[in-house]
This record gives structure tokens, sequence and C-alpha cells, in this order.
């Protein structure tokens, strides 16, 4: 009897020894998170810096994002400093230079901030999970225009007009030429020239956003040579492109990018006159011959997929994908160049490396927490024509 209760008790304490091994593996299975201080001790920020402090909040935000997505994807890599070295690490030096943008950007028109980069960059682990903080995007106003020549003077002699009137006073805009002047485009180039219509109305955008954020910056030349210039080389670049990607198939037109290149400014603000990007079509029906696309073989033959690894997998899939969409354009954008072997070579060639390394990236992605397959990836990465 006494024998006999002495091994119950062993098998008693085995029992309790076997439920506290799976609390652990339970509680080793939860991912830790970062931990990061907030910006919490921004001053009143000037009207033209808002912008660019919101997008440098908004982005420590981002690198949160990153950092945490990161470590739920490399599970189980690196050793015991991993997370340390290659996630957290990198995520100060992101976070030191976002906040020290924040200090230049209000330090361009008003007294620069010390917001102590330094202390607020490093970040910790929630080691149990959870939700990360988020940084506080609200940016506070700067109560500056309203002094001086405010309230004090009443409402009639030079009370709020004048107070006003230098803070929210006009932002000029650019004042861009329009291409017109379009001959009828191969089916071929349509799409290339389609984007560079866009991109002129990108560029356009662009060069008003940097208006508004560099108020006050340089002296009185300085929209004309660090904004205006950098433009008109852009747009005569542009042009260019839409020559050439007619040319192609075409006769190849002259757009004038000399003369529709330069933009002015709107002094009074407004909106800019934007590009209209409909693309005449040609009527010839030898410009619509159809363009032959690429056949590739599918990856049907995965394993169960350790979950470690499914987030990595899932990205390489959708990159066989991608490469196949940006193979086709090439082919599409490029009709007609080189001789014969062009497609094999510059396009069929280089899409078969691509898809070697993918294919090869699951396979180690799957190996580092299962058996390591064979995808075959040797017989997967070559694709041919539809022609």
């Amino acid at each position: 009897m006494r024998r006999w209760q002495i091994g119950a008790g062993v098998v008693g304490v085995a029992v309790v020894i076997t439920g506290v091994g799976l609390g652990v593996a339970s509680a080793a299975e939860t991912v830790p998170t970062v931990n990061c201080p907030q910006v919490n001790n921004l001053p009143a920020v000037p009207a033209q810096a808002q912008a660019e402090v919101q997008r440098n909040l908004e982005l420590l935000n981002t690198q949160i994002q990153e950092a945490n997505n990161r470590i739920a994807s490399t599970v189980g890599q690196g050793g015991p400093n991993f997370i340390q070295n290659a996630i957290l690490g990198p995520l100060k030096d992101k976070r030191f230079a976002t906040i020290n943008r924040i200090e230049t950007a209000i330090g361009r028109n008003a007294a620069k901030p010390n917001l102590n980069a330094e202390g607020l960059s490093g970040c910790t682990l929630n080691e149990d999970g959870g939700t990360s903080a988020q940084q506080p995007v609200e940016v506070p106003g700067a109560g500056g225009g309203n002094t001086g020549g405010g309230d004090t003077g009443g409402d009639t002699g030079g009370g709020n007009t004048g107070g006003d009137t230098g803070g929210n006073a006009a932002l000029p805009t650019v004042n861009c030429p329009q291409l017109t002047n379009l001959p009828a485009v191969p089916a071929q180039a349509q799409a290339e020239v389609q984007r560079n219509l866009e991109l002129l109305n990108t560029q356009i955008q662009e060069a008003n956003n940097r208006i508004a954020s560099t108020v006050g910056q340089g002296g009185a030349n300085f929209i004309q040579n660090a904004i205006l210039g950098p433009l008109e080389d852009k747009r005569f670049a542009t042009i260019n492109r839409i020559e050439t990607a007619i040319g192609r198939n075409a006769a190849k037109p002259d757009l004038n990018a000399e003369g529709i290149a330069p933009c002015t400014l709107n002094e009074n603000g407004g909106a800019s006159t934007e590009q209209p990007t409909d693309v005449p079509e040609a009527s010839n029906g030898g410009g619509n011959v159809a363009v032959a696309t690429v056949s590739c073989p599918a990856l049907t033959n995965l394993p169960a997929i350790p979950a470690q690894a499914q987030a990595e997998v899932q990205r390489n899939l959708e990159l066989l994908n991608t490469q196949i969409q940006e193979a086709n354009n090439r082919i599409a954008s490029t009709v007609g160049q080189g001789g014969p072997n062009f497609i094999q070579n510059a396009i069929l060639g280089p899409l078969e490396d691509k898809r070697f390394a993918t294919i090869n990236r699951i396979e180690t992605a799957i190996g580092r927490n299962a058996a390591k397959p064979n995808l075959n990836a040797e017989g997967l990465a070559p694709c041919t024509l539809n022609n």
C-alpha cells in the first residue's frame, strides 16, 4: 500500500509538471511587440511646418507597425539578440532621424526645439505581446499669428485683420503649359504615354507641395532655383520620353519639349492647371497587333507551411505575380526594340533569374521551421511566350 501511494504521488507530480510544461509552451507562442516612448513635448508648430510635422508623427507609428510585423514574421530566427540587433536597433535609428526632422521643420519658421530625440528614439519590448502604444499625431498650432497687431488694436483700427495676414497669405502655385499637340499614338505606346502624361501632373503637385512646405526658406530666388528650375528639367525629360515612346512605332513627333517645359507662378495662389491625360489612338490597323505575354508555370507543390513562415512565403508568392506583370509591361513598352532575341535576352532571361531566387527564398523560409522542401526552382523558373 505504501509503495502504491508513493507511485501515485510520483504520477501526480508528473501530471503537474506536464501541466506546467504545457503552460510554458503556450506562453512561449506569444509574440512580443515594441513599446516606444511618445513625442508629447511638441511646441506650437508654425502653419508652414504643420504638414511636414504631421507626416513625421504618422511615420513614427508606421515604423512601430513595421517593427511589429518584422518581429512576427521572423519568429525563431537568429539568436537571443536577434530582435535587439535586427529590429530594435534599426528602429531606434529611424526614430532618431524622424524626430530630428520634426525639430528641423519647426526650426525653419520658429525657434528650433529640443525634443530629446536621443531619449525618445529607443524602444523596448512588450514581452507578453499586446497592442503597441500609438504616437499621437495632432499638431499644436502656433498662436503667434494673432499677436502684435491682433486684438490689442481693437476690431477697427488694425485688430484682427492685421494679425492674420502674414501667416495666411496666399501661397503661390505653379502654372505649367499643357501638352496639347499629341499626334495619334500607336497602341504599343499608349500605356507609356499615359504614364508620362500623368507624371506631368504629379510633378506639378510635388512642386506645389514643396512651395507650401518651404515658406520662408532661402532668398528671393529660392522658388525659381530650388523648385521651378528642377521642375523644368523633369518636365523636359518627361516630354522627351513621350516623343521617344511614340517614335518606336510611328514617326517621332516634335512636341516642343523646350518650350513647354518651363513653368511660371500663380503669385496669388489658386489651382494649378492640370495636364489632360487622354491619349489619342492611332487609327492604322497595323498599330493594333497583339502583344505577346509571358506564360510561367505555377508553383503548386507547396507543403504545409509553418506559421512563422507564412507571411514571408505569401510575400514571395505575390512577388512571382508581380514579376510576371512587370515582364508583360516591359514587353508592351518595348515593342519594336532590339532584334528577334530581344524579349528572350532582355526580359525572359532576367525573369527566370528573379523567379529562381524567389522560389529559393520560399524554400528557405519554410526550412527555418520545418524540413526544407525542394520546390523544383530550376524547373519552374523559366517562362515562355503567349505569342
